[in-house]
């Protein structure tokens, strides 16, 4: 079919793949940076968190500076809050009024629409870090160790909670995730070594809450950053696990409506 010069002939069909999925990611990191409680939860509570206990002496963190101390502590809650509380109470919402079911049936597959969301929850995690990683030297923070171990821990750490984050929200009430993410986030800020050592848990429950995935981030990250270690194979393990088991369990059991 030729056309006249001027004219235009119609084109239907999807646009290219990389081209669906890049432009779903600006609009969930759109979508994430606009909502306020998400704000909240990922930028202003670590931010705020990290600035009090690092001024005020209120919890005992041992020798050195709070800051060294605090500082992977709040990065490891910054990934936890952007990857699983955010993106699990966001997702279960948009599965109860039907977003994911109308996504799902458009030419954007599947496995698209998470690679999209976990785009988004990346970017904001690169925000968080900027952002926390400049308070911190305010503060006088002074880190040590290898910017590749620091990267992978947080990448495993994105893949265990983001999993997480999947299976609750596909699983569960809407109304339920939102109460069951917030919960879950309040008790791994008190009892995950954020702010509080493990040590103060005593011997038994220091080797229980070690196995969670935010205890192996905060303190993989504290070995690396305030200890200036190697490669903390036994952190990273366990957040591996956490990552398959969750994300191989969110893509069995999610469901879309």
């Amino acid at each position: 079919m030729t056309t006249a010069p001027g004219t235009y002939a119609p084109r239907p069909g999807a646009a290219p793949l990389p081209r669906m999925i890049g432009a779903q990611a600006a609009l969930e990191t759109r979508m994430l940076l606009r909502n306020g409680e998400q704000l909240l939860l990922t930028v202003v509570i670590p931010t705020l968190l990290l600035v009090l206990f690092s001024s005020v002496d209120i919890v005992d963190t041992g020798s050195g500076k709070a800051v060294d101390f605090l500082t992977p502590g709040i990065l490891a809650l910054a990934v936890m809050s952007t990857a699983f509380t955010g993106q699990a109470i966001a997702t279960g919402f948009e599965r109860r009024y039907g977003v994911l079911k109308r996504l799902a049936s458009s030419p954007l597959p599947r496995w698209g629409l998470m690679a999209a969301k976990t785009a988004a929850v990346l970017v904001t995690e690169v925000l968080q870090v900027v952002l926390l990683t400049v308070i911190a030297f305010a503060l006088g923070w002074s880190p040590h160790g290898s910017p590749a171990a620091v990267l992978l821990l947080l990448v495993l750490g994105t893949a265990a909670f983001s999993g997480l984050g999947l299976l609750m929200a596909g699983t569960l009430k809407a109304e339920a995730t939102l109460a069951a993410a917030n919960l879950v986030f309040l008790l791994l800020l008190v009892g995950g070594g954020v702010i509080v050592p493990l040590e103060k848990f005593g011997s038994a429950g220091q080797h229980v809450l070690g196995l969670l995935p935010i205890s192996a981030l905060s303190d993989g990250l504290r070995d690396v950053l305030q200890h200036g270690a190697g490669m903390p194979w036994g952190d990273l393990a366990i957040l591996a696990v956490w990552a398959v088991v969750g994300l191989a369990a969110a893509g069995k059991f999610f469901r879309w409506e």
